[in-house]
């Protein structure tokens, strides 16, 4: 196919993708809720032929890394927390048309800012078909339409899942067309120049793909770079408490972009660091540390330069000394990625300055980073996590789809009946009920 075929047939699908999305976002609460009821009752009706599609994935992608294997895997567990995500999003409040503010400006003229939908959004992910429904329900509760960009080797997977999402808009009669599934990755391209069609890209992969994405459209786009997260082990931290959090940062899901990537630890606490160091070990995590760390943890590697600021995705740890909570801080502002810091700590006012001085999207105290996810936010589920500081941040959710409108209400005035010897504003703040 030519790239002028391409972008012309992706321009009409990105038209009837915006009509379809006005529909949506002017339905009725009730309608959108009847989708996401509908969604999930076809999931479990076409589980074979999903884990059917998904099992032709996974014998294509054989030579997948691991870590990626992992994430294109479905399973009927995978299926049912989908679908449980699916009821929680139907459960929760319709935020289309949710008023923030009604001023009176004068009698008679009513103003009253509310949610609105974005619009229509590209996702483009790696890896994950889970994504599809998570995006999807989040698109649908948000009355957002939505493309979605799909890993090559989750394509049969994503196709089966998307072909769940349009059939549950019918059955709630919406238009299908409010979801949309594209294959080819040249298509990518074509997507992103089509801004008078799109109006949010949303990447879902490594830093690099999110760096490509940016430089490569005018359309905004909300992304992550990469998931440096750090536990910092305070000189009050408690030993027990700091093992399983490292642990558990680390070894729950090391390819998950909120997977610990660096341990800081107090210069302090290092003397009681061994119980640290063998629950790591016992779990088979390398740990890449300096030297102060090395004198009471002799089996781990020497760290380079750059172990602190990179995520491994793996069984991989960096581990290094600060002399202080405000080195700490610092190192994180220094190294981290903005994505999520943890302190392990009993001192709670080092643990509330680490709180209000940590400049991340997430930051937790004697919680482990693996926290940071919509999921477990009660969100839901999310689109992707934020680590800028535009619109939304951390993982994003229903809100963080939702724009805002103003209505306004008269009783035939014009802007030019007010003024000197005119009649005034009273800018009056109303309650939203």
């Amino acid at each position: 196919m030519s790239d002028q075929k391409a972008l012309t047939e992706l321009t009409a699908l990105a038209a009837r993708t915006r009509a379809a999305q006005r529909a949506l976002g002017s339905a009725t609460a009730a309608q959108r809720t009847a989708a996401l009821r509908a969604i999930g009752r076809i999931l479990g009706e076409r589980e074979a032929e999903i884990l059917a599609a998904n099992a032709r994935d996974m014998a294509e992608a054989a030579d997948l890394e691991a870590p990626l294997r992992k994430r294109l895997a479905l399973s009927a567990a995978k299926l049912a927390t989908l679908r449980d995500g699916l009821a929680g999003l139907a459960q929760s409040p319709d935020p289309v048309g949710r008023p923030l503010r009604r001023t009176e400006l004068d009698q008679g003229l009513m103003l009253t800012q509310v949610q609105s939908p974005i619009g229509v959004l590209l996702i483009i992910f790696e890896s994950r078909p889970d994504a599809v429904v998570q995006i999807g329900g989040l698109a649908v509760r948000s009355g957002n339409g939505v493309i979605l960009k799909g890993g090559r080797e989750a394509r049969h997977s994503n196709a089966a899942l998307v072909d769940c999402l349009r059939a549950g808009l019918e059955a709630a009669g919406l238009p299908a067309d409010a979801v949309q599934g594209v294959e080819q990755r040249g298509e990518v391209a074509a997507l992103l120049a089509l801004d008078h069609h799109i109006d949010l890209v949303i990447p879902r992969g490594s830093g690099a793909l999110v760096r490509h994405i940016q430089e490569s459209t005018r359309i905004p786009v909300l992304g992550h770079a990469e998931g440096v997260c750090t536990l910092y082990l305070d000189a009050a931290a408690d030993p027990e408490t700091a093992a399983h959090l490292a642990v558990d940062g680390k070894c729950d899901y090391p390819a998950a972009c909120n997977a610990t990537e660096t341990l800081l630890v107090h210069q302090d606490f290092v003397p009681r660091l061994a119980p640290v160091g063998e629950a790591l070990r016992a779990a088979g995590v390398r740990l890449k540390a300096d030297e102060a760390v090395r004198a009471v943890l002799p089996w781990a590697e020497s760290a380079a330069p750059e172990d602190g600021s990179t995520e491994y995705g793996d069984l991989t740890l960096a581990v290094r000394v600060v002399s202080s909570l405000d080195a700490a801080i610092d190192f994180a502002h220094a190294h981290g990625s903005g994505h999520t810091e943890s302190i392990c700590t009993e001192d709670q006012a080092a643990a509330d300055r680490f709180l209000r001085e940590v400049d991340s999207a997430s930051v937790f105290h004697n919680a482990s980073t693996r926290f940071a996810d919509g999921y477990r936010y009660g969100l839901g589920a999310e689109v992707g996590i934020a680590t800028g500081r535009i619109h939304a941040r951390g993982p994003v959710g229903v809100d963080g789809l939702m724009t805002t409108r103003w209505l306004l209400r008269g009783s035939g005035q014009g802007a030019g009946d007010y003024g000197a010897g005119k009649r005034s504003y009273t800018h009056r703040v109303l309650p939203l009920s």
